[in-house]
């Protein structure tokens, strides 16, 4: 069975790529598509009844979800998935790295499958575009799916890697958030509090919760308050609040050089009758702009990756100044707009800074540790 499906699968990524993209984009229908698929399996493999069957049920699994990765895509208690080689798929559970327990055939059904992943996603994975990342919000009822993926041109070893980050969609509310632990009541009212009245800034490592606190935070705002986020991956999405617009970066590709990053459609951004404004994560020149704003008054938050509260605004700052005249200090200075400065590790926490304002004196912000 499992050499049929490949030999299936193949005729869709080569003779029949045009019929999957029609599916892909809507104008084909998934009973159409699959009728299609069953009479090629029919016509062309000569196949046993049950053994057709088999055949198409692993095809459709494979083309409206993920292979062998569709267990782990639909287990709720995995985060992440990387794919270190074909025999070698990791997963964290809990917040713990494992081995998946699962793998690919051979190398040969590894990249046939990398190449079935760029198709579906509409990615190119040629020499120009070897390292790419896109965002899957079809194909999974509970999870937005954002995938890293870096070719063996620029792998020492000669296969694919493939990481995976699963978003749930229903991201956990504020409640949610003190049931798990992330904060104690107290806590959670007072960021709530403060994140109506002044900027905040939400810093942390890798998986650290930064993005979880954020899209809870932002669920608090009342009804009447119109909020934008930008964002490179569609992370941050809406459960209740009625007036939220979201824009998400677009890279350059080798068929089309359109091309728009954070720093774009965050300029583009604030041109609108926005009351709130949201990068999802700042990596860059957007720095800038997310500053700007919230020095003339406009409420915004951010994540950003810091290994404290205290050095968020420092590292913001690098940011700013790869578009910025302004001088550090005078970049530092503008960073008192931002009130609330919070740290998390582990999805908790940790720290929750006031800052206070600047000194002149010694160049420097003051803070208040409130947590």
């Amino acid at each position: 069975m499992e050499e049929k499906l490949q030999e299936l699968v193949n005729e869709y990524l080569t003779h029949k790529q045009a019929t999957l993209m029609q599916m892909k984009k809507g104008s084909l229908g998934r009973t159409e598509f699959l009728k299609e698929a069953q009479a090629h399996v029919n016509t062309y493999f000569g196949l046993p009844p049950k053994l057709a069957e088999a055949v198409m049920n692993a095809f459709e699994q494979y083309i409206f979800g993920y292979s062998r990765l569709s267990p782990l895509i639909d287990d709720a208690g995995v985060s992440d998935i990387r794919v270190v080689g074909y025999d070698n798929i990791r997963v964290k559970r809990e917040g713990k790295r494992m081995d998946a327990g699962i793998a690919f055939g051979s190398e040969k059904e590894y990249r046939q499958f990398i190449d079935y992943v760029a198709t579906k996603n509409q990615v190119n994975i040629s020499n120009l575009n070897a390292i790419q990342r896109f965002t899957d919000t079809e194909s999974h009822p509970d999870f937005i799916l954002r995938f890293t993926l870096s070719m063996p041109l620029v792998n020492t070893y000669n296969e694919p890697y493939l990481c995976i980050r699963k978003v749930p969609r229903r991201f956990p509310m504020m409640g949610e958030l003190i049931e798990k632990e992330m904060l104690n009541r107290e806590t959670a009212e007072l960021l709530i509090q403060r994140f109506r009245q002044g900027s905040t800034l939400i810093c942390g490592g890798n998986s650290s919760g930064k993005t979880t606190l954020l899209n809870a935070l932002k669920e608090t705002l009342p009804d009447d308050m119109a909020i934008l986020i930008t964002q490179q991956a569609d992370e941050l999405t809406t459960r209740f609040h009625p007036d939220m617009m979201f824009l998400h970066s677009l890279p350059g590709t080798t068929e089309s050089q359109v091309s728009y990053d954070l720093q774009h459609i965050s300029i583009a951004g604030l041109t609108m009758d926005v009351d709130f404004f949201i990068i999802g994560e700042v990596k860059g020149a957007e720095a800038l702009y997310l500053l700007n704003a919230a020095y003339t008054g406009q409420l915004c938050a951010a994540t950003i990756h810091a290994p404290s509260a205290d050095r968020a605004p420092d590292k913001l700052v690098d940011y700013a100044m790869y578009e910025s005249r302004y001088s550090r200090d005078e970049l530092m200075k503008m960073m008192d707009c931002f009130q609330t400065l919070i740290f998390m590790e582990h999805y908790k926490v940790k720290q929750i800074f006031a800052c206070t304002g600047w000194n002149a004196e010694r160049k420097s912000l003051n803070y208040e540790q409130i947590m």
